[in-house]
């Protein structure tokens, strides 16, 4: 087996790794003091082809596959979460659902853009009566001729402050349960389409969430997406492809959160030497360490298995899973570490500890995550 990285992929990741550096760690306490990622940073993204990710070559992407868009996402983990989440949902659960399920029409009328950064995409699956019960949607699609009328609302909406192209489960026939409901793309100048108020969030600075809301909102019937009836199906596809890339973003976190504790624990001394050579702190990181490589082969593993166009419902609940799990181990070891220095917000330490708790909760919670991974060991085994 070769683990390593095709060289067009290592050299991408070095790329984005000195962006990153360069660019981004320098602006990122300006980010939690704002709330705002500044406008040169995103247009130096979009000029890389960062928002092109998941998007073949002949529409304007880069067209890496899942292994390469990892590498990407792991670099990107490494710095400010919100920016990176901005960029994650437009790239994952924002785009993946038109390069997978849309029409050749709709692919070329939307891709391009969204390639070039020109329209943001974004995903609106979850209602206050429908979070973990994804099947449980009040938001309805009524059709009226050659359009659909969208009637309900949608809240914790990634990107929508800043959103041009929504992917949006509804339901069309009430009596068919799972079975009735589609999915659309909703453009945010349709109308009866609009966008509410931002949500205060505890982490992801710069990255905006909002309710959105459909008020007898007119979609045209070309902008389904899929096939009527499907979009339950097409919810799960669409979470369960970017669950790897949520994973390596989370791994390149807690990689750079290791690497920040090592370098603290070699200087900081206590009793006379740096508290890197007390047992419990190499126990610590030794436990942090352990965690990254684990989850650094799950994670490449099912970028590989997804590439091979393999089934990875089940891996993709374990990753999402252990990415979240990993994730949050390894910050609050981070701030054990530090001390009342990673409780300050002056430094990234204590960033890193508030963005990481919400990996447990979107885009599939920790427990509808075992939920998965458990139904579908029920069906391999018995």
């Amino acid at each position: 087996m070769d683990f390593r990285l095709p060289e067009d992929i290592a050299l991408l990741k070095q790329h984005v790794r000195q962006f990153v550096e360069k660019e981004v760690e320098p602006v990122a306490m300006e980010i939690e003091e704002k709330d705002e990622i500044p406008a040169r940073i995103l247009e130096m993204a979009k000029e890389m082809g960062l928002f092109g990710l998941s998007i073949p070559e002949e529409y304007g992407g880069l067209g890496i596959g899942m292994i390469g868009k990892c590498a990407v996402y792991e670099e990107l983990g490494r710095t400010h979460n919100g920016f990176t989440t901005v960029i994650g949902a437009h790239t994952g659960i924002g785009t993946v659902g038109i390069v997978e399920i849309g029409s050749e029409r709709q692919k070329r009328k939307y891709l391009p853009r969204m390639a070039a950064g020109e329209l943001i995409g974004a995903f609106a699956l979850t209602e206050p009566s429908a979070g973990s019960n994804a099947t449980n949607l009040k938001t309805t699609a009524v059709k009226k001729g050659d359009k659909y009328l969208l009637n309900g609302s949608k809240h914790y909406i990634t990107n929508a402050p800043i959103a041009d192209v929504f992917t949006v489960m509804a339901v069309t026939d009430p009596s068919k349960g799972p079975k009735g409901i589609t999915s659309f793309l909703v453009e945010k100048d349709f109308p009866g389409f609009h966008v509410g108020k931002w949500e205060k969030k505890m982490g992801l600075r710069g990255s905006h969430s909002a309710e959105i809301f459909f008020e007898d909102c007119e979609v045209p019937e070309e902008n389904v997406l899929g096939e009527e009836g499907k979009g339950y199906v097409n919810a799960l596809k669409i979470l369960a492809n970017g669950r790897a890339g949520l994973a390596a973003r989370n791994l390149g976190s807690s990689e750079k959160l290791l690497e920040m504790s090592i370098k603290f624990a070699s200087e900081r001394v206590q009793f006379g030497k740096p508290i890197l050579e007390q047992q419990i702190i190499q126990h610590y990181l030794a436990e942090m360490a352990l965690d990254i490589e684990s989850l650094r082969w799950l994670t490449y593993r099912v970028a590989w298995m997804v590439d091979q166009g393999m089934n990875v419902i089940k891996e993709a609940a374990m990753v999402k899973l252990l990415g979240s799990e990993v994730y949050n181990r390894v910050a609050d070891k981070a701030v054990q570490i530090h001390g009342g220095i990673g409780y300050i917000a002056d430094y990234p330490i204590e960033r890193f500890y508030r963005d990481a708790r919400i990996t447990k909760i979107y885009e599939g919670t920790s427990e509808i995550q075992k939920n998965i991974i458990a139904a579908q060991l029920k069906r391999e085994y018995l």
